[in-house]
């Protein structure tokens, strides 16, 4: 009775072991794997309906000396693996933060419209749509401008150039303090090389070239980021241990508002400064006056040092016109920058981003150094974030130490 139920117990298993072996993996299954089908067998009792894959087994004895050791080893092995993989693949991984950084940025359109009853998909889609509308429209108003300008400024070169020859003129007193002309000079003759100008063009097509493939994985990944985002909220957050996943999410969720607030109001801001360059250029005849506006806003986004780099280089071409119109755009854009930091910040962007005014500048000045335009970009919110860490995290603990 007994060998009748054993045998029985062992077709069973056999029955078993066939329906959790996968159709579509390493078949034909035969009896010949032994202990393999047993477990297989096992596996089939595990697997139900809540939980497919079993439920998770006992924990490692983490004080065992292997395990420690193994641990350490692993630990350094690891990180000496991630060191390498972030130095080879930086280009790569600044993109990729950059495009997660922009998709944060819209994160706010996409859940107001979200919260107004529109599918996920169509608020992305509805986003997107909005920014190439607004993009497109600029760009077929400006670019015939631009090129027009542009070409403009191709043909005065040479007048330009003789200009700063002319002892008595603006430009030309600047060129006998500042030596403009030979540093013009070096720049574009690679250091007195005839072929300067030639590796100068190739360098500067590969650069263009370069550009244009960066832009179009940002905004390819942008709208993958943008489009998945609560999906990859959720991954980070299950990474968490379960006791300090609440409060995890209650500080993730502020960094993300923080960085949401600031990338739309830093765009705005930096509409308004292109908008009311372009008028100032204007009023005063100041040539090529879309061509540098476009540059104020661009130049803009970068906090702090934007606004002094593009008004430093809209003064050079105000002397074109005279002393008087270049000193007023240099009391302009102080003014501007003024209003800019103690009006516009506080208004648009107001509480969601709070960083004092040294720790701004450290900030943007360490970013620049170590990522270029794009670190001084992100400097502020990431300072934000790690200030609210500090604050919310580390500054209690150290308290009650």
């Amino acid at each position: 009775m007994m060998a009748e139920r054993t045998d029985a117990e062992h077709g069973h298993d056999e029955v078993d072991a066939e329906q959790v072996h996968h159709d579509l993996v390493a078949q034909p299954h035969t009896d010949e794997e032994g202990p393999v089908a047993e477990a297989e067998a096992e596996a089939a009792e595990l697997s139900t309906a809540a939980a497919p894959m079993g439920a998770p087994g006992q924990r490692i004895d983490r004080r065992s000396p292997f395990f420690v050791g193994m641990l350490g080893a692993a630990g350094v092995a690891v990180t000496y693996l991630v060191a390498q993989l972030v130095v080879t693949a930086q280009d790569t991984l600044v993109l990729i933060g950059l495009a997660l950084f922009l998709a944060i940025g819209l994160e706010p359109a996409v859940s107001w419209l979200v919260g107004r009853r529109f599918p996920r998909w169509a608020a992305v889609l509805s986003v997107l749509l909005a920014l190439v509308l607004i993009g497109g429209g600029f760009l077929a108003a400006a670019i015939p401008v631009v090129v027009e300008q542009a070409t403009a400024f191709a043909h005065q070169a040479p007048r330009y150039l003789q200009t700063l020859k002319d002892h008595n003129s603006p430009l030309g007193q600047l060129n006998d303090r500042f030596q403009i002309q030979q540093h013009l000079q070096q720049l574009f003759s690679g250091g007195g090389q005839g072929s300067g100008v030639l590796d100068g063009a190739l360098s500067a097509g590969k650069a263009v070239l370069g550009t244009v493939g960066d832009l179009l994985i940002v905004i390819v990944l942008t709208i993958y980021f943008l489009s998945d985002l609560p999906r990859i909220r959720a991954g980070l957050y299950r990474l968490i241990p379960h006791t300090r996943r609440p409060r995890t999410i209650l500080i993730g969720d502020e960094i993300f508002a923080k960085v949401g607030g600031y990338v739309l109001g830093n765009a705005l801001i930096s509409l308004i400064a292109g908008t009311v360059t372009f008028v100032w250029l204007l009023i005063f005849g100041v040539p090529y006056a879309l061509l540098l506006a476009i540059l104020v806003a661009l130049l803009d986004l970068i906090p702090v040092l934007g606004t002094a780099i593009a008004g430093i280089g809209v003064s050079l071409v105000a002397l074109t016109v005279s002393w008087p119109v270049a000193l007023g755009t240099v009391a302009f854009f102080i003014v501007y920058r003024v209003v800019e930091d103690y009006l516009l910040v506080p208004k648009i962007i107001g509480k969601a981003v709070q960083v004092p005014a040294l720790v701004t500048v450290v900030a943007v000045l360490l970013g620049g150094v170590l990522l270029g335009v794009i670190g001084a970009l992100v400097a502020i919110p990431i300072a934000a974030a790690g200030l609210l860490i500090l604050r919310e995290v580390a500054y209690p603990r150290l308290d009650q130490a």
